[in-house]
């Protein structure tokens, strides 16, 4: 039994527009940042090894989406990482983050060009400066998707990251991507954090937008 209305159909009404307003804990990440001090502890032939990196991440706000009754506001984002002082990309990410006021669900799309796919979920109030999201490796609904090599060599069992707004306007991140590696026994613990500097401002959504110009 789901907690799911009957009536799969019928949108809300009176949804407000403006999303940066209805962002519930995901307010404090909106805009464009930069973060130059990140970690990555990753897995090579020899054991882990650490890896600095600079990361560039746009947040940008998206109209309100539904599915049915169900409502979410949310961000888009797109995250290009570097070595320091090199110009190869390290690492691409693009996805989204949801919030979904009624519940007070956080989700957490990333999709990367190595042909994986994760969607993540945790429980925030809308007030909340730290909340953490899990996925699962065999769940249908919030899971794990990888291509057949990364299934044999680099099996992702698990994926969670824990974000915190902090005080002085910036916010962090501490990823753990759990892996189970071909001829390792035990799991491999892939980390990866950082602290991200605004650059610039979010830009409306465009429903937003729209409402700004005929007030004005």
């Amino acid at each position: 039994m789901s907690d799911f209305p009957q009536d799969i159909y019928t949108e809300p009404s009176n949804v407000d527009v403006d999303t940066l307003k209805n962002l519930g804990p995901l307010r404090g990440m909106a805009g464009v940042w930069q973060g130059t001090r990140g970690l990555d502890v990753k897995p090579k032939a020899d054991g882990a090894r650490k890896q600095a990196y600079v990361e560039r991440i746009e947040l940008q706000p998206i109209d309100p989406q539904t599915n049915g009754p169900q409502l979410f506001y949310g961000l888009r984002y797109h995250t290009h990482v570097t070595k320091p002082d090199q110009v190869k990309t390290y690492h691409d990410q693009v996805g989204y983050w949801l919030w979904e006021p009624a519940t007070g669900t956080v989700i957490h799309t990333l999709t990367i060009p190595r042909a994986q796919t994760v969607m993540a979920v945790g429980k925030a109030t809308a007030d909340a400066s730290t909340f953490e999201l899990v996925a699962t490796r065999g769940q249908l609904d919030y899971g794990i998707c990888s291509t057949p090599f990364l299934e044999h060599a680099f099996k992702t069992v698990e994926f969670r990251i824990q974000v915190t707004i902090n005080p002085d306007g910036t916010w962090s991140y501490d990823e753990d991507t759990v892996l189970e590696i071909r001829g390792q026994a035990e799991p491999f613990h892939h980390r990866d954090r950082n602290t991200l500097s605004k650059l610039a401002e979010p830009t409306p959504n465009p429903l937003a937008q729209a409402l700004y110009s005929q007030a004005g």
